[in-house]
């Protein structure tokens, strides 16, 4: 009986415009972009040679190249609050899996007075350097709201320093929605009632409103575990604010819309140059709660109990399980810390 031997030879030709370039702005919206195909995630040409040849004998032909074009894409997403302790994840673990990524962050002025006035603009880059950071475009937003902070420097004389950091922002969207395959929001924060509504439901909603109208096919927000508390503590500004930013994804974006809650977020947060180290404490204690977990199961009903037994996730998890949402077309819905740890676990094997 007689063999055959198959000899493939394969060419991969990357897209010749594949790196995102500023736009200047339009004086009009642009329109929507329609939603590319599902199953359309890499935009390549591909050449293939094929040559065949009986057992024992010398390649008796070779065909010519087949070439292959595939209409797809690469993904392009943007984070909203990206050199933040969560966003800053995303963003790594986005560029580590070859997206493009644009941050998006609210604006910080600082100004310094002694002798003279000397205005430094950060542009929502963190102050730390990596080798991914310089792979991220960093856009910083414009004000709506703001809060002033005054600090006080004595190491030299009399240097006065004045934060301004805005509650809320405007964007240009122009500059960071069009193309883009997903949105990620992880705006939150604390303050007083107005100010918790603002951060974490009037700037959610604007940036979902603005996604849907420039046809973004896909919103990702970061909410959070609501630990089992009672109504009247759930009906604070930071959870009202949130359950109204998971609306407007989930009523926007009914087939695509993803909201992410999870509990304690722990990993080594970088805070003025510090590090935080969230893990000692967060994943001992995720490995305890998981552990004894039947045990504690039976006091899940009761109210509030899961501020002590809701399980801790590293920032980790929380960033491949936004990966998994922006490439998985059928991962869509609300999502707890178990479903969030799951999800992660499929990227990460």
């Amino acid at each position: 009986m007689s063999s055959s031997v198959v000899h493939l030879n394969a060419t991969f030709t990357p897209s010749s415009s594949s790196s995102y370039l500023p736009r200047a702005i339009p004086t009009r919206p642009i329109t929507p972009r329609r939603r590319y195909p599902s199953l359309n995630r890499l935009c390549r040409l591909i050449s293939v040679s094929c040559t065949y040849a009986e057992a024992n004998t010398a390649e008796s032909f070779a065909s010519a190249p087949i070439d292959v074009v595939a209409d797809v894409r690469t993904e392009r997403i943007v984070v909203l609050g990206g050199n933040g302790f969560v966003g800053s994840a995303i963003c790594k673990a986005a560029v580590s899996r070859g997206f493009e990524v644009v941050s998006m962050s609210r604006s910080v002025q600082l100004i310094t007075v002694c002798l003279k006035v000397n205005n430094h603009d950060r542009s929502g880059q963190p102050s730390y350097s990596d080798s991914w950071v310089d792979q991220v475009t960093w856009i910083a937003g414009t004000p709506l709201f703001f809060s002033v902070r005054l600090k006080i420097n004595f190491n030299r004389l009399w240097v006065f320093t004045f934060q301004f950091s805005w509650d809320v922002f405007y964007a240009n969207w122009d500059d960071v929605l069009v193309g883009a395959t997903a949105v990620v929001s992880t705006i939150g924060g604390f303050g007083n009632e107005e100010q918790m509504k603002r951060i974490n439901g009037e700037a959610n909603v604007l940036a979902v409103d603005a996604a849907k109208e420039y046809g973004v096919p896909k919103f990702i927000l970061i909410s959070v575990h609501d630990y089992n508390l009672p109504s009247f503590l759930l009906s604070s500004g930071y959870f009202t604010g949130k359950r109204k930013a998971e609306a407007e994804v989930l009523s926007k974006y009914p087939n695509s819309g993803v909201v992410l809650r999870p509990g304690f977020i722990y990993g080594k947060r970088k805070v003025d140059g510090f590090e935080i180290p969230l893990d000692l404490v967060g994943e001992p204690l995720e490995k305890f709660l998981s552990a004894s977990e039947n045990f504690t199961k039976p006091l899940s009903s009761l109210p509030a109990s899961d501020l002590l037994l809701a399980p801790p996730i590293s920032v980790g998890d929380v960033a491949l399980a936004v990966v998994n949402a922006v490439t998985d077309d059928d991962f869509f819905g609300v999502f707890t810390i178990e479903q969030i740890k799951e999800a992660a676990a499929k990227v990460r094997v």
